[in-house]
């Protein structure tokens, strides 16, 4: 995790809060809290939502539809040089595509445990024997405790 001393942290804070505000509009939608972007060259190239329940389709989660996005905006599935950002850790299915599309860095508020691609017991996120490019940066515990409200309110 890194430090509120580290130079990227505001510009970490700032794209989360965005991430936030979508993360809301999918709870307001009945869907589990959890937004997501594309950020390359600080610019937002993708944004996603949790979907799956109005969708009746599992992989409308919030980071592969920001993916999509991103991917429709570049007109490629290369995203090497963007970062994700999140409200959640992504599952393993959000990991999978997250290493295809060989995304460098991913950014997110709260980590989920044995579902998660980061902390779960078989990290998919942090494997190294994949065919992918090397594993993303993992920054975690950006704005954690508004991520967490997402829950109670």
């Amino acid at each position: 995790m890194i430090s509120s001393k580290e130079p990227d942290y505001p510009k970490h804070e700032y794209f989360l809060r965005r991430c936030i505000e979508l993360a809301l509009i999918a709870k307001n939608n009945g869907e589990s809290p959890v937004g997501s972007l594309i950020v390359k060259n600080g610019e937002i190239i993708g944004e996603g939502i949790e979907a799956g329940r109005s969708h009746l389709d599992i992989t409308f989660h919030a980071e592969i539809e920001a993916i999509r996005n991103a991917s429709r905006f570049l007109k490629s599935q290369d995203l090497s040089d963007c970062i994700l950002y999140t409200t959640h850790e992504p599952c393993m299915m959000c990991s999978y595509v997250i290493r295809h599309t060989k995304i460098k860095m991913i950014v997110m508020g709260l980590t989920t445990g044995e579902l998660g691609g980061f902390s779960a017991d078989d990290p998919l996120l942090l494997k190294t024997v994949l065919k992918w490019a090397n594993p993303p940066v993992i920054v975690h515990g950006i704005l954690k405790d508004a991520c967490e409200n997402l829950h109670r309110e």
